[in-house]
């Protein structure tokens, strides 16, 4: 892979169709880092990194784009955001123990794909939709089809190292032939895993589309980057009282821990921190410093 942590654009020239392809490498391992996840979930990690890589590129606004799969079985959660930075995390819960065999709808039991846009300034948006395929690719070709009306190719890779994916869509309110659709898509279902995660952006939209006329945009680069942090650690904490927390801190010998789930994160809160959460005019932390 000679793009890794970037995603590119696809300019068609001559038929009303957008793409975009994405490739991750330190990202990603970033990610898996944290925590020691089964070998088919660190796959599908990557899957949905990608995915959610390449739908923030139609992201106009600044804000985050948030790709969930949630289900019964094993594999309560898969998520992964992007914001307008490029900016990467995910995280996934499972209970016990997560086969190697089963397709991606066999491992969230009723499961649903949900899609949120939230904007820094605006309305949130999520879009829902039951998760009915045996892969991330085909589930979210479906929800664009679905709830967008918009015909979507979606190829998606990862292999516990690096991760990719291509996204061709009909642009909105475009209207490409149908005979134009019908033959970029099914050049792009050529793709082979191997190919998605191997060739560079250059030599994958030769493979694919030396007979149409079409360029890359300028790539823009992919990082793991957690957005947690020590004040939103504490605002979480005041949804307690302080009686409630001074009450745990004596049980658990005068600290208690926030961990963040994305990135494993640890904030630790004395006495000293709780009372100053609940006193005026801010927030006076453990060096000292004012909220």
């Amino acid at each position: 892979m000679s793009n890794p942590d970037q995603i590119q654009r696809i300019l068609f020239d001559q038929i009303d169709v957008r793409g975009v392809v994405a490739g991750l490498d330190s990202s990603y391992q970033e990610v898996l880092a944290r925590h020691d996840y089964p070998q088919t979930l660190q796959r599908l990690l990557g899957e949905m990194l990608a995915a959610v890589s390449m739908l923030s590129s139609t992201l106009k606004f600044e804000g985050r784009l948030l790709l969930q799969a949630q289900g019964d079985g094993a594999v309560k959660l898969l998520m992964a955001e992007c914001n307008h930075h490029q900016d990467l995390r995910a995280i996934a819960r499972y209970e016990g123990a997560v086969a190697d065999d089963l397709a991606f709808n066999e491992l969230l039991v009723n499961g649903r794909i949900a899609l949120t846009i939230e904007p820094e300034n605006g309305q949130r948006y999520q879009g829902v939709v039951p998760l009915e395929h045996p892969t991330l690719a085909q589930c979210l070709k479906a929800y664009f089809e679905q709830s967008e009306q918009l015909g979507t190719s979606i190829q998606l890779a990862a292999d516990g190292q690096r991760a990719a994916g291509l996204m061709l869509q009909v642009l909105p309110a475009e209207g490409t032939g149908d005979e134009d659709w019908s033959r970029v898509s099914m050049l792009a279902s050529t793709l082979k895993d191997a190919e998605l995660l191997e060739l560079d952006n250059e030599a994958l939209l030769y493979r694919l589309f030396h007979e149409e006329t079409c360029r890359l945009y300028e790539p823009q680069s992919l990082r793991f980057k957690c957005d947690c942090s020590r004040e939103r650690s504490a605002e979480a904490l005041k949804f307690m009282t302080e009686e409630e927390l001074l009450e745990i801190l004596a049980q658990q010998d005068g600290s208690i821990d926030v961990g963040c789930q994305f990135c494993n994160q640890q904030y630790h809160f004395d006495e000293t921190d709780i009372r100053a959460l609940f006193s005026e005019p801010g927030y006076l932390d453990q060096d000292g410093r004012m909220h």
